[in-house]
């Protein structure tokens, strides 16, 4: 077992080294004696070893519980099993955007995602299970299709104007093509797919729409069939890309002023959720429009309980993880948020283009990943934090997730990866001069922080 595959809010790791079939049987078993004699749902992606992972986590679920087996499937619709079969448990198997190496695990309790300590005591409790073995497999599992319910409830959950267009859907050979495009179509939109066709060896690309060079093709195909907007999914369908008739890119954060304008005028004083990373245009785009938005924690499970304890309306990444709870049921789902974006479009005569001139205009890096050891991250984050906070031309710092340390034209941010041993780092500003000064000023600390240690 490889400890550090259990992370801040899920497990992952290289599928044929750290996720070994004693130790995804032990996960199982640990799992499934939190809902003892219950029902879990599992669902898993197209990668190559899912079905091992699926053959082992499933023997150890059944040590305990039920198995409702929902098939191969986009991590949205695991998600909405667990609101629409109400079992104790769900589990996704999925390595996400990571390579095609990668696998992992995505756990909930009814319909709270496990996250941060409650992912460390399950580590352990799979530590105590490898040198005592779990009793044989004695529970029932059955197969179920949840993926219409899913579709006839986003349907159902839409308000889409008279106008269509073509859009082209990029899904990177990932678990979410066949639902995307069977819901897009439905809505009545001309759907050209794209690398839709489920092969976890991701032959064309990496299935992260956050790297510019993996929507090169969907960017491409916009053009060549003259559609108005580009849709791209990453490898389980939790993350949102888009393109428009131009070939610009649209990132999380820009799509969540689109969304979050769009969503005030239905709730005047809705409740917004971004995290460290969102562009500060976003804060105060949403803001200026009559919005209340908080900065937050990195991460999926972070996100979707400070939207519960908040009773926020709309949370995004930067990333593309948007969360709508308005009309829809509060975790992130790629598909369904296409599906608003589509929505917005169709009310008006206004393009994606046109709507996306209209958006503030910042010069940023884009996330800058720095190796560093995972028991050394923390401490460095520290340092970085301390050395800022006694920097002159830094105006404040936000240290809800690492440290976002605000300068007279922008801000830096360092913050520690829940998913790699790396640092990530970020800057903004509103100029090329202004982003140079402030990146220097951030790698200059980052440099001076990692020598002290």
């Amino acid at each position: 077992m490889n400890p550090r595959s259990f992370r801040e809010y899920d497990i992952r790791g290289v599928a044929d080294r750290d996720l070994d079939d004693k130790t995804v049987h032990a996960l199982g078993a640990a799992f499934a004696a939190k809902v003892a004699d219950k029902q879990v749902v599992v669902g898993r992606d197209p990668r190559i070893h899912s079905p091992r992972l699926f053959a082992a986590l499933t023997d150890g679920l059944r040590v305990h519980a039920d198995v409702i087996d929902i098939g191969v499937v986009p991590t949205p619709v695991l998600y909405f099993a667990a609101h629409h079969l109400s079992p104790a448990g769900s589990v996704m198997i999925t390595g996400s955007h990571n390579p095609a190496e990668d696998n992992g695990f995505k756990l909930m309790l009814g319909t709270e995602a496990l996250h941060g300590k409650a992912i460390a005591e399950l580590r352990d409790a799979v530590k105590k299970l490898l040198a005592h073995p779990a009793e044989p497999a004695k529970h029932a599992m059955h197969s179920r299709d949840v993926t219409g319910a899913y579709l006839d409830h986003a349907a159902g959950q839409l308000q889409l104007g008279t106008r269509r267009f073509k859009v082209v859907v990029d899904a990177g050979n990932g678990a979410g093509g066949p639902t995307a495009v069977s819901l897009y179509r439905r809505l009545g939109f001309d759907v050209i797919p794209l690398y839709c066709e489920l092969d976890g060896r991701f032959p064309h690309h990496h299935p992260d729409p956050t790297q510019p060079e993996n929507v090169a093709d969907l960017i491409a195909a916009v053009k060549e069939h003259d559609a108005e907007v580009g849709i791209a999914l990453d490898g389980d369908a939790d993350r949102l890309g888009a393109v428009d008739s131009t070939g610009r890119i649209l990132w999380g954060d820009q799509l969540m002023i689109l969304f979050g304008k769009a969503l005030l005028a239905e709730v005047p004083d809705a409740t917004f959720v971004g995290e460290v990373k969102c562009s500060q245009a976003m804060y105060d785009e949403l803001e200026a429009a009559g919005g209340k938005v908080e900065m937050w924690k990195v991460g999926h499970s972070l996100i979707k309980a400070r939207m519960k304890e908040t009773g926020a309306q709309l949370a995004g990444e930067m990333s593309g993880h948007i969360f709508f709870a308005h009309r829809w049921l509060g975790f992130d789902d790629a598909i369904y948020a296409g599906a608003r974006l589509l929505e917005l479009l169709s009310r008006g005569e206004r393009t994606l283009a046109d709507r996306a001139g209209d958006l503030p205009v910042a010069i940023n890096t884009p996330e800058i990943r720095i190796d560093c050891p995972d028991d050394k991250k923390a401490a460095v984050v520290a340092a970085v934090t301390a050395r800022l906070r006694k920097d002159p031309a830094v105006t404040s710092v936000v240290d809800v997730d690492g440290v976002r340390a605000k300068f007279a034209d922008g801000w830096g941010l360092v913050r520690a990866s829940n998913t790699q041993p790396a640092l990530v780092m970020r800057c903004e500003a509103t100029s090329d001069e202004g982003l140079a000064q402030i990146r220097g000023a951030i790698e200059k600390h980052l440099e001076a922080a990692k020598a002290s240690l």
